[in-house]
């Protein structure tokens, strides 16, 4: 199943306790290797420009899919509707049509391209991203510097992108934090600033 159709049904599940009025705001997943959850209540982003990047990365993952197929392996991350393509693609062209391509989707307010140009990461490659991932996730918590659900963490060949709506302090921790990470071998800020 392609994972913009996994993306599809997370969207719905959060949706629905919206749309019925029936429960609060399900509770989200903020890192498997964490093992935490947070209420998206806790986010500085509203509960509508949550979902609305939900549904950037759905439409994007679609769209991407539709004009690429399997020639790429794109990842969309949407925070605060920023978008941050990582991944690979074949040609210079290609990575361009990308960002167009993404730019396209409604309420994107900017793109981020750090695609390279090049094969495919391998399995192992994407297991290990996904381990990165999870120990700076794991270190996050028990640093207790700041609200863990306030960054975004996205790992790419061991690059590490960080995310987020974050003041000035916890970002310079949370890169002290993600570059001293074993296995990570630079650390990229994409955040927007509070103060």
């Amino acid at each position: 199943m392609p994972s913009f159709y996994k993306k599809q049904w997370l969207l719905w599940f959060l949706i629905l306790p919206l749309v019925t009025s029936c429960a609060p705001m399900a509770a989200i997943g903020v890192g498997t290797g964490a093992g935490t959850s947070a209420m998206v209540s806790e986010d500085r982003r509203t509960g509508g420009i949550f979902i609305e990047d939900e549904s950037i990365e759905l439409k994007g993952a679609r769209r991407l899919h539709e004009q690429l197929g399997d020639q790429a392996h794109i990842n969309i991350t949407s925070f605060n509707r920023i978008v941050l393509l990582t991944g690979e693609v074949p040609t210079e062209a290609m990575k361009q049509e990308s960002s167009r391509l993404i730019r396209s989707v409604e309420n994107v307010r900017n793109v981020i391209n750090e695609i390279t140009i090049g094969e495919k990461s391998t399995l192992s490659s994407r297991s290990n991203d996904t381990f990165i991932t999870s120990k700076v996730k794991s270190r996050f918590l028990t640093s207790g510097e700041f609200q863990i659900n306030h960054i975004k963490i996205v790992t790419e060949k061991s690059i590490v992108f960080l995310m987020g709506v974050v003041k000035h302090s916890e970002a310079d921790s949370a890169t002290d934090i993600a570059s001293s990470t074993t296995g990570v071998v630079k650390v990229v800020k994409v955040f927007e600033y509070l103060d």
